[in-house]
């Protein structure tokens, strides 16, 4: 089996900030840096540096020729990456002390897909394969209908979450990634079990994988449920935390290990980016994340 990732890319604005602006507020940064993020390709490489062979779907703009570098950098395979005559997609993203952010996201060239660029993308993958999607990039609802229509696993992280979203067939994905807010939104339950039996009971094909924050993630499948506490550390920057959990967990998913331990692994891994500053510069490695649960057995 294969991985395709169809997401997007960006360009990360990123100032550290004493706290957040309120309302009619002007606050300074003590700082600013420009990164290369976006959940696309934040999880593109997450998925890589944990050992997965990913390809990479999507657009590139003008000003973001570094991103299709650094993708194959970090041996994603971007064969299937277009460049676009669009200014490239990019986030304003504030982190305050307590290594919090706020993000704000322009659409750029991650809005500029074709469904004709849908459909020559997924003519490259078949029945078994792995198709992974954000709500980062348009056609959305046509990716899922063309990829399920060929028999491939479909995996989706609906975040940003927008109201567009309700309206897709969730009978047609595999997996599911949210936080608490996205799996609020989505079914109007705050308990993880609550979020699991409204999901389970309307999609029974689903599987559902929910962070918690502080309280760790759960993994629920219709066979199995499993709990997985956090890796205490420092935060400095969370930016990239889900995107690394997703990367890890989908890499160790389809190399097919057990759930537990696809939850460890993507828990230690996430545990170890948000302790460094940073998208998807503050993903670790495979080994990386090998020897810190050595260290923690």
């Amino acid at each position: 089996m294969r991985i395709l990732n169809f997401g997007s890319a960006n360009l990360d604005y990123v100032y550290q900030v004493p706290h957040f602006a309120a309302p009619g507020e002007t606050i300074s940064a003590r700082n600013q840096t420009i990164n290369p993020g976006g959940k696309g390709l934040n999880q593109s490489i997450a998925l890589a540096r944990a050992g997965a062979k990913v390809f990479h779907g999507g657009c590139i703009g003008a000003g973001g020729e570094s991103l299709g570098a650094l993708l194959s950098e970090n041996s994603v395979d971007t064969r299937y990456l277009k460049s676009v005559d669009v200014l490239q997609g990019n986030a304003m993203i504030a982190v305050n002390d307590d290594g919090e952010n706020f993000i704000m996201l322009y659409g750029g060239s991650n809005q500029a897909i074709t469904k004709a660029q849908v459909d020559e993308t997924l003519a490259g993958f078949e029945a078994g394969d792995f198709l992974v999607l954000q709500n980062e990039v348009n056609h959305l609802p046509y990716l899922v209908q063309q990829a399920y229509a060929k028999g491939l696993h479909i995996v989706l992280n609906p975040s940003p979450f927008e109201d567009s979203l309700r309206s897709l067939d969730y009978n047609k994905i595999a997996w599911l990634f949210v936080n608490e807010i996205e799996a609020e939104q989505i079914t109007g339950r705050t308990k993880p079990e609550d979020v699991w039996s409204t999901l389970h009971e309307k999609y029974p094909h689903l599987s559902l994988v929910l962070t918690l924050g502080g309280a760790g993630a759960m993994c629920f499948t219709a066979q199995e449920q499993v709990q997985q506490p956090i890796f205490p550390t420092t935060p400095v920057d969370t930016t990239a935390a889900g995107d690394t959990f997703t990367g890890f967990f989908l890499a160790a998913l389809t190399a097919g290990e057990p759930l537990r331990v696809c939850m460890q692994r993507a828990a230690m891994a996430s545990s170890i980016g948000v302790s460094r500053l940073g998208a998807s510069c503050s993903i670790p490695t495979a080994d990386e994340v090998s020897a810190a649960l050595a260290l923690e057995r």
